[in-house]
Protein backbone atom coordinates (compact mmCIF):
# COMPACT_ATOMS: atom_id res chain seq x y z
CA UNK A 1 0.00 0.00 0.00
CA UNK A 2 1.65 3.38 -0.88
CA UNK A 3 1.66 5.61 1.89
CA UNK A 4 1.22 9.20 1.21
CA UNK A 5 1.23 12.76 2.44
CA UNK A 6 -0.20 16.17 1.13
CA UNK A 7 -0.67 19.91 1.90
CA UNK A 8 -1.31 23.13 0.77
CA UNK A 9 -0.50 26.41 2.61
CA UNK A 10 -1.11 29.87 1.82
CA UNK A 11 2.16 31.37 2.77
CA UNK A 12 3.27 34.81 4.21
CA UNK A 13 2.57 36.70 1.29
CA UNK A 14 -0.21 36.15 -0.67
CA UNK A 15 -4.43 36.60 0.53
CA UNK A 16 -5.73 33.48 -1.59
CA UNK A 17 -4.55 30.66 -1.96
CA UNK A 18 -4.38 29.56 -5.94
CA UNK A 19 -2.93 26.09 -5.43
CA UNK A 20 -4.71 23.17 -5.25
CA UNK A 21 -3.48 19.32 -4.59
CA UNK A 22 -5.14 15.81 -5.07
CA UNK A 23 -3.99 12.31 -3.51
CA UNK A 24 -6.05 9.31 -3.93
CA UNK A 25 -6.50 5.63 -5.74
CA UNK A 26 -2.45 6.12 -7.19
CA UNK A 27 -2.88 9.74 -8.56
CA UNK A 28 -0.59 12.53 -7.20
CA UNK A 29 -1.39 15.84 -8.42
CA UNK A 30 0.06 19.35 -7.58
CA UNK A 31 -1.90 22.28 -10.06
CA UNK A 32 -0.26 26.02 -9.35
CA UNK A 33 -3.25 28.28 -10.96
CA UNK A 34 -2.41 32.05 -12.17
CA UNK A 35 -4.42 34.67 -12.98
CA UNK A 36 -6.20 37.64 -11.06
CA UNK A 37 -9.88 37.81 -9.61
CA UNK A 38 -9.26 34.21 -7.92
CA UNK A 39 -8.80 33.35 -11.56
CA UNK A 40 -5.87 30.90 -10.42
CA UNK A 41 -8.00 29.44 -8.11
CA UNK A 42 -10.61 28.41 -10.42
CA UNK A 43 -7.76 27.12 -13.33
CA UNK A 44 -6.17 24.59 -10.68
CA UNK A 45 -9.71 23.30 -9.20
CA UNK A 46 -10.81 22.70 -12.81
CA UNK A 47 -7.41 21.29 -13.69
CA UNK A 48 -7.31 18.81 -10.52
CA UNK A 49 -10.76 17.62 -11.37
CA UNK A 50 -10.37 17.02 -15.04
CA UNK A 51 -7.03 14.88 -14.53
CA UNK A 52 -8.53 12.88 -11.97
CA UNK A 53 -11.88 12.53 -13.56
CA UNK A 54 -10.45 11.04 -16.49
CA UNK A 55 -8.18 8.84 -14.98
CA UNK A 56 -10.52 7.42 -12.95
CA UNK A 57 -13.18 6.62 -15.55
CA UNK A 58 -10.23 5.29 -17.76
CA UNK A 59 -9.78 2.87 -14.95
CA UNK A 60 -13.42 1.64 -14.74
CA UNK A 61 -13.57 1.49 -18.74
CA UNK A 62 -10.79 0.03 -20.71
CA UNK A 63 -13.58 0.25 -23.92
CA UNK A 64 -13.96 4.38 -23.48
CA UNK A 65 -13.31 6.23 -26.52
CA UNK A 66 -9.55 8.29 -26.22
CA UNK A 67 -10.37 12.27 -27.40
CA UNK A 68 -6.75 12.59 -28.66
CA UNK A 69 -6.37 8.97 -30.17
CA UNK A 70 -4.17 6.21 -28.70
CA UNK A 71 -0.73 6.62 -29.24
CA UNK A 72 0.73 2.71 -29.30
CA UNK A 73 4.65 4.01 -28.42
CA UNK A 74 3.37 4.79 -25.10
CA UNK A 75 1.91 2.50 -21.98
CA UNK A 76 -1.49 2.06 -21.40
CA UNK A 77 -0.80 5.20 -17.69
CA UNK A 78 1.50 7.24 -20.31
CA UNK A 79 -1.85 7.04 -22.43
CA UNK A 80 -4.37 7.78 -19.60
CA UNK A 81 -2.07 10.69 -17.68
CA UNK A 82 -1.04 12.77 -21.41
CA UNK A 83 -5.09 12.55 -22.30
CA UNK A 84 -6.10 13.37 -19.07
CA UNK A 85 -3.57 16.44 -19.10
CA UNK A 86 -4.82 17.34 -22.20
CA UNK A 87 -8.25 17.41 -21.59
CA UNK A 88 -7.30 19.29 -18.11
CA UNK A 89 -5.84 22.36 -20.67
CA UNK A 90 -8.51 22.52 -23.24
CA UNK A 91 -11.30 22.87 -20.42
CA UNK A 92 -8.75 25.46 -18.71
CA UNK A 93 -8.68 26.70 -21.64
CA UNK A 94 -12.66 27.14 -22.55
CA UNK A 95 -13.17 28.61 -19.34
CA UNK A 96 -10.44 31.49 -19.84
CA UNK A 97 -12.26 32.20 -22.86
CA UNK A 98 -15.66 32.21 -21.57
CA UNK A 99 -15.64 35.43 -19.51
CA UNK A 100 -14.03 38.36 -18.98
CA UNK A 101 -12.96 37.46 -15.55
CA UNK A 102 -11.18 34.57 -16.64
CA UNK A 103 -8.75 36.19 -19.15
CA UNK A 104 -5.16 35.14 -18.97
CA UNK A 105 -5.67 32.35 -16.36
CA UNK A 106 -3.95 29.02 -16.48
CA UNK A 107 -1.94 26.45 -14.36
CA UNK A 108 1.09 24.19 -13.92
CA UNK A 109 0.73 20.80 -13.40
CA UNK A 110 2.86 18.29 -12.01
CA UNK A 111 1.06 14.68 -12.20
CA UNK A 112 2.48 11.22 -11.50
CA UNK A 113 0.29 7.93 -11.74
CA UNK A 114 1.59 4.84 -9.58
CA UNK A 115 0.57 1.59 -11.80
CA UNK A 116 -1.39 -0.93 -9.80
CA UNK A 117 0.39 -4.46 -10.65
CA UNK A 118 3.77 -3.21 -11.93
CA UNK A 119 6.37 -1.15 -9.88
CA UNK A 120 6.23 1.79 -11.91
CA UNK A 121 4.89 5.39 -12.05
CA UNK A 122 4.22 7.70 -14.84
CA UNK A 123 5.21 11.60 -14.33
CA UNK A 124 3.89 14.51 -16.62
CA UNK A 125 4.06 18.53 -15.78
CA UNK A 126 3.24 21.52 -17.36
CA UNK A 127 4.97 25.08 -16.04
CA UNK A 128 7.59 24.80 -12.93
CA UNK A 129 5.56 22.30 -10.30
CA UNK A 130 8.49 19.68 -10.18
CA UNK A 131 8.56 15.59 -9.27
CA UNK A 132 11.55 14.30 -7.36
CA UNK A 133 12.41 10.88 -6.69
CA UNK A 134 14.01 10.30 -3.20
CA UNK A 135 16.33 6.67 -3.08
CA UNK A 136 19.25 6.39 -1.20
CA UNK A 137 19.56 9.32 0.41
CA UNK A 138 19.66 11.14 -3.08
CA UNK A 139 17.67 13.55 -4.56
CA UNK A 140 16.48 13.54 -8.16
CA UNK A 141 14.38 16.07 -10.09
CA UNK A 142 12.65 14.37 -12.55
CA UNK A 143 11.11 17.48 -14.39
CA UNK A 144 12.73 20.45 -16.12
CA UNK A 145 10.89 23.93 -15.34
CA UNK A 146 9.37 25.31 -18.48
CA UNK A 147 10.56 29.28 -18.04
CA UNK A 148 12.27 31.21 -20.20
CA UNK A 149 15.94 30.28 -17.85
CA UNK A 150 15.55 26.66 -18.84
CA UNK A 151 15.05 28.24 -22.94
CA UNK A 152 18.79 30.05 -22.07
CA UNK A 153 17.29 33.67 -21.82
CA UNK A 154 19.52 34.19 -19.19
CA UNK A 155 23.28 33.49 -19.41
CA UNK A 156 22.59 33.72 -15.48
CA UNK A 157 22.16 30.46 -13.66
CA UNK A 158 18.96 29.34 -13.71
CA UNK A 159 18.29 29.51 -10.03
CA UNK A 160 19.52 33.34 -9.87
CA UNK A 161 18.46 34.13 -13.35
CA UNK A 162 15.37 37.02 -13.15
CA UNK A 163 13.26 35.45 -15.54
CA UNK A 164 13.44 32.48 -14.16
CA UNK A 165 9.77 32.42 -12.92
CA UNK A 166 8.62 33.20 -16.41
CA UNK A 167 6.92 30.18 -18.01
CA UNK A 168 7.16 29.34 -21.23
CA UNK A 169 3.98 26.49 -20.74
CA UNK A 170 0.96 26.64 -18.46
CA UNK A 171 -2.39 24.99 -18.74
CA UNK A 172 -4.90 26.82 -20.43
CA UNK A 173 -2.19 29.33 -22.39
CA UNK A 174 -3.21 27.71 -25.55
CA UNK A 175 -5.51 25.56 -26.85
CA UNK A 176 -3.11 22.84 -26.92
CA UNK A 177 -0.21 22.22 -25.00
CA UNK A 178 3.01 20.02 -25.71
CA UNK A 179 4.68 17.97 -22.94
CA UNK A 180 6.05 14.59 -22.34
CA UNK A 181 4.73 11.43 -20.45
CA UNK A 182 7.00 9.56 -18.85
CA UNK A 183 7.23 5.76 -17.30
CA UNK A 184 9.73 5.86 -14.22
CA UNK A 185 10.24 2.43 -12.55
CA UNK A 186 10.10 2.27 -8.33
CA UNK A 187 11.66 0.67 -6.26
CA UNK A 188 10.70 -0.31 -2.27
CA UNK A 189 11.38 2.75 -0.09
CA UNK A 190 11.76 5.40 -2.78
CA UNK A 191 9.77 8.79 -1.38
CA UNK A 192 8.67 10.61 -4.62
CA UNK A 193 8.01 14.54 -3.99
CA UNK A 194 5.30 16.56 -5.88
CA UNK A 195 6.03 20.46 -5.02
CA UNK A 196 4.82 24.07 -6.21
CA UNK A 197 7.57 26.63 -6.54
CA UNK A 198 6.41 28.15 -3.58
CA UNK A 199 8.63 25.36 -2.00
CA UNK A 200 11.52 25.27 -4.42
CA UNK A 201 11.82 29.34 -4.68
CA UNK A 202 12.31 29.24 -0.63
CA UNK A 203 14.51 26.64 0.15
CA UNK A 204 17.28 24.69 -1.71
CA UNK A 205 17.40 20.67 -2.88
CA UNK A 206 19.87 20.12 -0.11
CA UNK A 207 17.82 21.70 2.31
CA UNK A 208 15.17 19.92 1.08
CA UNK A 209 16.86 16.50 1.25
CA UNK A 210 18.02 17.52 4.13
CA UNK A 211 14.42 17.87 6.03
CA UNK A 212 12.72 14.64 4.09
CA UNK A 213 15.65 12.72 5.58
CA UNK A 214 15.57 13.63 8.74
CA UNK A 215 11.81 12.97 9.09
CA UNK A 216 12.09 9.98 6.46
CA UNK A 217 9.30 7.18 8.65
CA UNK A 218 6.70 10.44 8.58
CA UNK A 219 5.51 11.93 5.73
CA UNK A 220 2.87 13.98 7.75
CA UNK A 221 5.73 15.27 9.42
CA UNK A 222 8.12 16.11 6.63
CA UNK A 223 5.48 17.71 5.41
CA UNK A 224 4.76 19.77 7.48
CA UNK A 225 8.28 21.01 8.18
CA UNK A 226 9.04 21.70 4.63
CA UNK A 227 6.02 24.15 4.56
CA UNK A 228 7.01 25.86 7.56
CA UNK A 229 10.85 26.37 6.77
CA UNK A 230 9.60 27.52 3.72
CA UNK A 231 7.68 30.14 5.18
CA UNK A 232 10.48 31.12 7.98
CA UNK A 233 12.17 31.59 4.62
CA UNK A 234 9.72 34.54 3.68
CA UNK A 235 6.87 32.53 1.96
CA UNK A 236 6.69 34.53 -0.94
CA UNK A 237 3.90 32.13 -2.66
CA UNK A 238 1.73 29.22 -1.80
CA UNK A 239 3.43 26.86 -0.65
CA UNK A 240 2.01 22.93 -1.84
CA UNK A 241 3.41 19.46 -1.18
CA UNK A 242 2.41 15.81 -2.08
CA UNK A 243 4.68 13.05 -0.63
CA UNK A 244 4.38 9.35 -1.07
CA UNK A 245 6.48 6.68 -0.46
CA UNK A 246 6.80 3.21 -2.47
CA UNK A 247 5.91 0.68 -0.13
CA UNK A 248 8.67 -2.45 0.38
Amino acid sequence: MVMFFGQTDIGRRRSLNEDTIYAQDGLFLVCDGMGGHKAGEVASKLAVEAIAGFVRRSEEDPEMTWPYGYDTKLSYDANRLGTAVKLANRIVFRKGASADEYTGMGTTVAAVLVAARRSQMTFAHVGDSRVYVVRADTMRQLTRDDSWANLGWSEEDPADSPVKNILTKALGAREDVEFDVVDEPLTAGDVVLLCSDGLTNMLSDTRILEILTAHAPDLEAATGELIARANEEGGRDNISVVLFRYPA
